[in-house]
């Protein structure tokens, strides 16, 4: 590093006496090694040698590409943003819900019940941020389940990979239910009882999780038997639409096949690849919800 005592001045050329440029009122008798102007301690950045000022330093950043996973996400871990907007999301809506604000009327049209999803096609999404105001632990738990998986894949997959799995599981799960759940005309059947809950979408981060571990040679032993645990419960325990559970787990297995076939291509491709046969998957959910409505009797949609 080389000191200064006299001829600077805040754009480093004459003067008496050097001062930092983006701190003025601060005397600066160090120089950033790139552009040699005086730059102040809270400005200054380690360099290979000497130090350089954050201006050079971030002008420097964005010649240096970002290293990423092999599914396109940033090596170095970020600040989930993406699980952390999903979870306040799903909080202020069930806050909405808990205090009722908008009445039971917010639940009614946000629900998914099969009855109404050619007629409101926004439930087949708009379910998953969801819950049941009756039972605070719902939200709990899918909330808790969130935070553990979500910062994981959103970290690996990459943010915009990450919503794409969230929002096809999310959508998974309203089909699973809309083609698993038998039309019938009572009208306490399930095909006009509405689903709520991000349980859909939580099972599909669950079999994202088991493939891509799979795909980096790690242990996936306790995640599968996770996955069982909570598959049972959905089966024996009462009020719980494990056709949701089910359509979620095998779309984020799909989707997460995508993404793990397009990271076998490498970088080149790999983003064009993963976009087309994520969107296979979603016309797969089309295509399945259409058959299941071709079938439904006439005047139950």
């Amino acid at each position: 590093m080389t000191a200064f005592s006299t001829g600077e001045t805040a754009d480093g050329s004459g003067g008496d006496v050097p001062v930092c440029p983006r701190h003025p009122g601060r005397e600066s008798y160090v120089r950033c090694q790139r552009c040699e102007r005086p730059v102040c301690p809270d400005c200054q950045r380690p360099a290979a040698v000497g130090v350089q000022c954050v201006d050079c330093v971030r002008e420097q950043a964005k010649t240096v590409r970002t290293a990423r996973t092999v599914f396109g996400g940033r090596v170095a871990a970020a600040r989930p943003l993406v699980t952390q907007s999903i979870i306040a999301l799903c909080v202020v809506v069930f806050g909405f819900q808990w205090f009722g604000i908008g009445g039971q009327n917010i639940t009614d049209a946000l629900d998914f019940a099969p009855a109404y999803a050619f007629a409101q096609p926004w439930r087949f999404i708009t379910s998953a941020f969801l819950h049941s105001p009756n039972f605070l632990l719902h939200i709990v738990f899918n909330m808790y389940a969130l935070w553990m998986l979500g910062p994981y894949l959103e970290n690996l997959l990459g943010r915009l990979r990450f919503v794409a799995l969230y929002l096809l599981s999310a959508i998974g799960g309203s089909v699973g239910y809309f083609v698993i759940v038998p039309a019938s005309e009572a009208y306490d059947s399930r095909w006009y009882v509405g689903a709520v809950g991000a349980s859909g979408a939580i099972f599909g981060l669950f079999a994202a999780l088991v493939v891509v571990n799979r795909r980096l040679g790690r242990n996936i032993t306790g995640i599968v038997g996770v996955i069982l645990v909570n598959a049972v419960i959905g089966f024996i325990a009462s009020n719980i639409a494990w056709q949701a559970h089910l359509g979620g787990l095998v779309t984020g297995a799909l989707a997460a096949l995508v993404l793990a076939r397009g990271a076998e291509t490498g970088a080149v491709g790999r983003g064009r690849i993963q976009a087309v046969g994520l969107l296979g998957v979603l016309a797969l959910l089309v295509a399945l919800t259409i058959v299941k409505a071709l079938v439904v009797p006439a005047g139950l949609l």
